[in-house]
């Protein structure tokens, strides 16, 4: 161990990532340096390819219209596109890179139109309004980076964009009156070339407030952009209430996930389904569940089930590398992985959204079941494809994909690194990425190390055992297996349970010694220098079908 830490705190960021291209680069890296986020392994692929990400990610800031720096999509896509770097692959580049994740929100309040209406992407030509093109809610990501800048004009300008283009889907997407959100085309949810819209026009009727009224099954009502109002009307109500507005937006988010559960909830197969124009369910099994619950609708009943009867099931989203975006067992699914299609490929703007679920209804234990062998195959990565096969790991659809390279840095900073939550505490994981693929394996020790307040705190992992640094000082030592949980001064707070089995051991700090046995996602909280038990859900094993 002591060989990593010495190699974490000698690693020079710049130099390891090598000389950059682009108008933003050195802004990037810039901010990059300043977050003090650095990591080293005790074998060479994984760390290679995570600075190959931290450069190639610098290379894909780029010029909106106005000047200002964008994280755009890459491959094919250059632009900041709504459904993902405008906002969940912003929201997750905002803990290494804050001031490039603001400029790429602050786009859509920029450019939001006289009727209410955000832009669905936006280029160096400008903004575009074909769809609407909506899945992580914009809201939540903007309030994540707010809780670290705590920066209340950028918090007021975003709230009034958002709150505006509520109402210009109120208005312009609810045509059957039901309270849910309708999708015109396939493009309003991304889902390139997916079953779930044959036979529906790629884009509205040349206006996104418009369908083509010759389709005899359009509108849908589509559970996925539904929930995505609910989770934006939440989080306008904490907007709201940090502004000190009045606010009826709780209120309004009921309204919403009620109608998401009466229109769009089966209860036979207790999943999230389309409802076409003849009131019938779509019944293709897609991500649409994950994104339902990435948007933190339903209860921790229903994700349970859900657990065991979709997400961790071998024959519908659980392959060797999960999740695939339909279920396995589907007959439309589709074997070829070299095209951007949402037709069951791994996709990596789903596993950038994924663990939006896993944590709202903490089951830790079972995203490390996702994250491991996702880092395994990344491992192996040279081109950062959009996609993967879910078969044997190699890479798919294209390269230069900024979603995969930002998924790298948040998977392996929740699998082996230091955390910032967006309720400010911080997560230390003392779980090391080994990987067995192919007999390789990818790590037996790390090394994480991130800024916090001004103040440096490092953690070193190996197969065993784990260390805390405060500014070089030795902090907590605590066993493999357990996440420690902190305010982000570094002091204790809970240990959460990170493997299935219960964990026994001691966690050693300012001259203590803390004995304490765990379970698979327990908690303990610190009452009165005991570690007391808060929550304990058990664990939910994979499913054979």
């Amino acid at each position: 161990m002591r060989d990593i830490l010495s190699r974490l705190r000698e690693l020079d960021v710049r130099a390891r990532v090598g000389e950059l291209e682009g108008p933003f680069a050195d802004e990037t890296i810039g901010q990059f340096i300043d977050s003090g986020v650095r990591f080293v392994g005790s074998h060479d692929a994984l760390e290679n390819v995570y600075y190959h990400a931290v450069h190639d990610l610098a290379r894909c800031v780029a010029p909106a219209e106005n000047g200002k720096p964008m994280l755009i999509e890459g491959a094919d896509f250059i632009g900041c596109w709504l459904e993902s770097t405008g906002t969940i692959n912003s929201e997750l580049l905002s803990r290494f890179c804050p001031g490039v994740a603001q400029s790429s929100f602050e786009l859509f309040a920029d450019y939001i139109r006289d009727d209410g209406l955000i832009p669905y992407k936006h280029t160096d030509k400008g903004p575009g309004y074909r769809q609407v093109q909506m899945v992580t809610p914009l809201a939540r990501s903007v309030w994540r980076l707010y809780r670290q800048n705590g920066d209340k004009q950028f918090l007021r300008k975003m709230y009034d964009a958002i709150a505006r283009n509520d109402q210009w889907l109120a208005e312009h997407r609810d045509t059957r009156g039901t309270g849910c959100v309708e999708a015109f085309c396939t493009f309003d949810t991304g889902h390139d070339a997916s079953p779930r819209f044959w036979h529906v026009p790629d884009v509205p009727a040349g206006d996104p407030a418009k369908y083509d009224e010759a389709s005899p099954i359009l509108p849908f009502l589509a559970p996925d952009m539904t929930a995505n109002v609910y989770c934006q009307r939440k989080y306008l109500h904490k907007m709201a209430q940090e502004l000190n507005l009045p606010s009826d937006w709780d209120k309004k988010a009921q309204q919403t996930h009620d109608s998401l559960m009466k229109q769009c909830y089966d209860e036979q197969d207790r999943f999230f389904y389309d409802r076409d124009k003849l009131d019938r369910f779509v019944r293709i099994q897609t991500d649409n569940l994950m994104r339902v619950y990435a948007c933190e609708a339903g209860d921790d009943e229903m994700f349970e089930d859900a657990l065991s009867r979709y997400f961790l099931n071998t024959r519908k989203f659980f392959p060797r590398y999960p999740l695939t975006t339909i279920a396995i067992d589907d007959p439309r699914f589709l074997q070829a992985f070299e095209y951007n299609a949402w037709s069951g490929q791994l996709s990596f703007l789903t596993e950038s959204r994924l663990p939006a679920m896993f944590d709202h209804h903490r089951r830790h234990v079972e995203l490390t079941w996702i994250l491991h062998p996702i880092l395994t195959a990344l491992s192996r990565f040279e081109r950062f494809a959009g996609s993967l096969n879910i078969w044997v790991g190699a890479e798919g659809y294209k390269e230069n994909y900024t979603p995969t390279m930002v998924c790298l840095l948040d998977y392996l900073e929740r699998m082996s690194g230091i955390f910032p939550t967006p309720d400010r505490t911080l997560w230390f994981t003392a779980l090391v990425p080994t990987g067995v693929d192919y007999g390789q394996i990818v790590a037996e020790q790390t090394g994480y190390s991130r800024r916090v307040d001004g103040a440096l705190f490092e953690l070193v992992n190996d197969k065993d055992v784990s260390q805390i640094y405060l500014d070089q000082q030795l902090l907590y030592t605590l066993p493999r297996g357990v996440r420690l949980v902190t305010d982000r001064s570094g002091k204790l707070l809970s240990l959460i349970g990170m493997v299935p089995h219960a964990v026994t051991g001691t966690i050693t700090y300012q001259g203590q010694q803390l004995p304490f046995t765990v379970s698979g996602n327990e908690q303990l909280d610190l009452v009165d220098g005991k570690l007391v038990s808060s929550f304990n859900p058990g664990v939910v094993p994979p499913n054979y079908g």
